[in-house]
Parts: C-alpha cells; structure tokens; sequence
C-alpha cells in the first residue's frame, strides 16, 4: 500500500512540475514573445499614442470627449455622449475608470427627451438644423467611452474645428480623412472617424 502511494505521488508530482514548467514559464514566455512581433505589439501594450516628444497622451482605445474652456469657442472634435458623464446630457467626457452604457431601450420616455434634447444642443453648436445632426451623435455607445465617431458626425463638426482653430478647411477634412478607418476587408462594419487621433492631430497643427 506504502509503496503504491509513494509511486502515485511521486507521478502526481511529476505532472505537477510538468504543468508548472509548460504553464507557468513556457506559454507567458510565449505569449510575451508573440506580442513582440511588429503590428502586435502596440495593441498589446495598450495602443498608447505618443506625442511628438515621445509622451504618452493616450489610447486609440478610448475616446475622452474634449472640454472647451470656452464653450463658445470650441476648438475640437466631439465623441458620442457618454452614460458615465457628469453633464446630464451626457455630452461631457465619460469617466474612463469604468465602463457603462445607458441600459434604457428606445421606448422609454426620459431617453426619448435626452436625445431629443442631445440633438438640440448639437445643432446649436455646430450651427446647423436639428435635421443634419446624424444618430451617432445622440446616442451613447455600449462602452461610454468610443473615441470612434461616423464620418456624417465628423464631417458635421469641420466647419467650426475650422473656424475656432484659425486652421483652413481643406486641412481639416484632409484631418479627418486621415484619422478615418475604412470598413473591415472592404465590406464589414461601417467607416469611422477616431476622435482621439482626430484631436491630437488638430492640436498638433494648431502649433
């Protein structure tokens, strides 16, 4: 009986030395590595954008609504409304320590009023009828922190980043082409604008 125990316990712990070597060095040695290769390694590392000095400034990931010192004079480029934003409207930056949509269906009143209210308050900053301000722009995404908007809701935006930022037209949709992904393998999902890069390039020709 001793010596069936001793040679059971002895294959047990074989296996577990085994599984501690190919579990706990080989495959997060592995897993490191394959996250080295070139294309993968920055959405590993958190697809951090640098600055031209080489700071980090942020993640192509997550898109923080920008807040204009001056509301009258706004400069940049707005993401989706966020659930988690400190403004009722949700129209401020979300909070990127959590992650949260609004959870309220389509038929439920105090969304319907929020939109509505959401789609008024985006035309009067862009100057345009309520008409012209696409859905994108009024509805929070699953995350509450999206940085990728609808080339409509970008291209709705251009004339006043133009106008506040001194920066001419045709530079700013030439900003914005640039920051736009198209669909993926050409047919799936639909092209978006991301706001983060959107904005960073704004500021970075702004001087």
């Amino acid at each position: 009986m001793l010596t069936s125990i001793a040679r059971q316990s002895g294959a047990a712990l074989r296996v577990l030395l085994v599984m501690t070597l190919l579990l706990g060095v080989v495959y997060p040695l592995g897993i490191w590595a394959i996250a080295r290769i070139p294309g993968l390694s920055g959405p590993a590392e958190g697809s951090v954008i640098h600055s031209a000095d080489g700071t980090a400034v942020g993640s192509s990931l997550i898109g923080i609504d920008p807040v204009a010192s001056d509301p009258t004079d706004d400069p940049w480029f707005h993401a989706r409304p966020s659930a988690t934003a400190e403004d009722e409207l949700g129209l401020g930056p979300g909070d990127p320590s959590t992650s949260a949509g609004a959870n309220l269906g389509g038929f439920d009143e105090g969304l319907v009023e929020t939109i509505a209210a959401r789609r008024e308050a985006i035309a009067a900053r862009e100057g345009v009828d309520v008409s012209q301000v696409p859905v994108d722009a009024v509805s929070s995404s699953a995350s509450g922190i999206d940085p990728g908007i609808s080339p409509e809701y970008a291209a709705l935006q251009v004339a006043r980043v133009a106008r506040v930022t001194g920066l001419p037209l045709g530079q700013v949709q030439a900003l914005v082409a640039d920051a736009t992904t198209g669909r993926v393998f050409g047919f799936l999902g639909e092209p978006t604008v991301n706001v983060t890069e959107l904005n960073l390039a704004v500021a970075g020709a702004r001087g």
